[in-house]
């Protein structure tokens, strides 16, 4: 087998010896570790003081001996140097100020550099990844255009997005200049963060499937895509992970990341079958699984790995974000049971 991080090799579809395994939100509040900084310092502090930023994102990777680690930060970091700022107030989503209800606000977003607005976010990824061990990366990360713009939007979180698809509708030409700019925005954060250390980068679209498969066709993939072609380079996978898709995962795959991340609700032998051989696939445990007890958990863990096949190409998580009431004895017992298990499942 290569000496190259486990994770890595399985983003690449190479053979690995087991099933790598991390987390999406495994830096969080499930941790009392996360808890106990988070109660010293509000959120936007958290992110933007590399020392705290690296603290938490060691914690998992302490706790739990993950085999990637993801830096601590937030999909809406560009919008307040776009002149948008966010506030995440308590009992409540991200709000949003200078909310886009029209073209003439799509003109007024401001232009800024990445790595001067943003350099805390490289300080931080160079503290990371000298303090984590060699044989585990550090995954970089950005919101897909979609996501972002719904925000933008929508002003903060919504649930059925009715006004970013309004937008969308009414004014195609003000939201494809709007999503252009915000693909270069997020292609400046993910090559930032590659030269700063990190050895693979996800692209969130969390709210993609609010989209009918035409719109994802056209407001998704094509940017999307866009991001893709501009952060590639040899040894660096990009991840691809639109929350939601499962009915046209074969449209998610035209972005022609190197990894698709899986939600919940579609098996990964479907998955498979849908895209091929390549790429990857990452997921797929419903985050509320670890909420149960060990013998409700076990078997569905179980039927992840089953459905990921001979397990080439496959990379553990959940099919979302961990949920903050998660036990934590319930995390170790998942990576442990991945780790010890999955590679008697090789061929």
């Amino acid at each position: 087998m290569s000496t190259e991080p486990l994770f890595l090799r399985a983003c690449q579809g190479l053979p690995t010896e087991r099933t790598p395994i991390w987390l999406m939100r495994q830096a969080g509040r499930f941790m009392p570790e996360y808890r106990a900084v988070r109660a010293k310092a509000d959120f936007w502090t958290l992110c933007k003081t590399p020392e705290l930023a690296c603290e938490v994102t060691l914690q998992p990777i302490d706790a739990f001996g993950l085999d990637a680690a993801i830096v601590f930060s937030d999909l809406l970091t560009v919008l307040p140097p776009m002149g948008c700022p966010v506030h995440f107030g308590k009992g409540h989503g991200p709000e949003v100020e200078n909310a886009v209800d029209g073209p003439a606000d799509v003109d007024r977003l401001r232009d800024f550099d990445a790595r001067e607005d943003l350099a805390y976010v490289g300080d931080a990824i160079r503290m990371i990844v000298g303090a984590l061990p060699a044989d585990v990366p550090l995954i970089g990360f950005a919101g897909a255009p979609f996501t972002l713009a719904s925000y933008l939007i929508e002003g903060g979180s919504s649930r059925q997005f009715m006004k970013t698809k309004t937008f969308l509708h009414q004014e195609p030409e003000a939201a494809d200049r709007l999503f252009s700019r915000l693909a270069s925005v997020v292609i400046d954060l993910l090559n930032l963060q590659i030269d700063a250390g990190c050895r693979a980068v996800q692209i969130f679209d969390s709210w993609a499937g609010c989209l009918d498969p035409d719109d994802y066709a056209r407001w998704g993939v094509r940017y999307t895509r866009r991001i893709v072609e501009g952060v590639k380079r040899p040894g660096i996978p990009v991840i691809v992970f639109a929350k939601g898709t499962g009915t046209y995962l074969d449209l998610v795959a035209q972005t022609e990341a190197d990894v698709l991340g899986v939600d919940w609700t579609l098996p990964l032998d479907r998955a498979r079958a849908l895209v091929g051989p390549k790429p990857a696939l990452q997921g797929n445990l419903d985050p509320a699984r670890l909420l149960g007890t060990w013998e409700t958990l076990r078997p569905a863990i179980d039927r992840v790995l089953d459905a990921a096949g001979d397990g080439r190409g496959h990379i553990f998580n959940l099919g979302h974000g961990i949920d903050r009431h998660t036990p934590v004895d319930n995390v170790r017992r998942l990576v442990e049971h991945v780790q010890s298990t999955s590679g008697a499942r090789r061929p």
